[in-house]
């Protein structure tokens, strides 16, 4: 139990900041099989595989929800007055992640003849980076077009927060949907609910997307994974530029970030923090309720 609500406090704290996702989390904690299985049995499963599944991803969800709230709360006070040094903490998250990635699945990574798959997902994300239609979004009065944009990134930014990888919050900031999110759940949180209607659209994405893609992937991961990882991989080289340019997205733009912004001490935090979840598989204890 105590375990379970670790994880999904970690998954939370991965999936509300942009850069690696709570399915990297998952997947570097050792979990990530049990996780996609558990959201699969819960879609289309046996009554037995529902129950154990449901279970399972309660006691998660209860990690993650309190990982989730804490998060939003610390980010939506610091991320105008820190943004270069939160910006440089989640490239310390990125950068660290992608050769534990290539480590972790050496089988996957061995067919060269995929790399090319790297600059599909290099290019999806630095588009999505650079066409942004939300500018002086009013979250009370969304249009109709809105509302469609709202929901696309939703399902997307569940997709991304599931595949070990790019993280849903750094597609959100791509989608220059970051800000406006955040802020509204800690509005949400303080009884303030001018944002309420953004919340239920982007939460039917989010919904839409659990029954849309989480089969798919489990199945694209089965029969083409070393292409999909490739294309994981690619997606989080191109969030590097989206982090990059993710002060831009504020609600007063200040200037993408430069060597002269880039905090050296707030990166290396980043890559500490990684390698201490990655290490974390390695003590006995764990390995001994990971048997289990």
């Amino acid at each position: 139990m105590i375990l379970n609500l670790i994880w999904g406090f970690c998954m939370a704290l991965a999936d509300s900041v942009p850069g690696v996702s709570g399915g990297t989390i998952a997947f570097l904690l050792g979990f990530y099989d049990e996780f996609i299985n558990s959201l699969n049995y819960l879609i289309k499963g046996t009554k037995k595989e529902r129950i154990t599944s449901l279970k399972f991803l309660v006691k998660l969800g209860i990690g993650w929800l309190i990982g989730m709230i804490l998060s939003v709360s610390i980010l939506a006070n610091v991320f105008d007055s820190g943004i270069y040094k939160v910006s440089s903490l989640f490239l310390g998250f990125v950068i660290t992640s992608i050769p534990i990635m290539f480590i972790e699945e050496k089988e996957s990574f061995k067919n060269k003849k995929n790399m090319l798959f790297i600059i599909p997902g290099i290019i999806l994300v630095v588009l999505l980076s650079i066409i942004k239609v939300t500018k002086g979004m009013d979250v009370t009065n969304l249009s109709m077009g809105m509302i469609l944009y709202v929901i696309v990134a939703g399902i997307l930014a569940i997709s991304a927060m599931v595949l070990p990888g790019i993280s849903g919050s750094t597609l959100l900031l791509s989608f220059g949907l970051y800000i406006p999110i955040i802020t509204a759940i800690k509005d949400f949180l303080h009884l303030n609910f001018s944002g309420f209607f953004l919340l239920l659209v982007f939460g039917i994405g989010v919904i839409l997307g659990i029954f849309i893609s989480i089969r798919g992937i489990k199945k694209v991961l089965e029969k083409y994974r070393s292409q999909t990882l490739y294309v994981v991989i690619g997606m989080m080289i191109g969030s590097i530029y989206a982090i990059i340019q993710g002060p831009t997205t504020l609600k007063v733009p200040k200037e993408a970030m430069t060597f002269k912004e880039f905090s050296i001490i707030y990166f290396l935090i980043g890559v500490l923090i990684v390698f201490g979840l990655q290490k974390m598989k390695s003590l006995p204890f764990y390995k001994k309720e990971i048997k289990k």
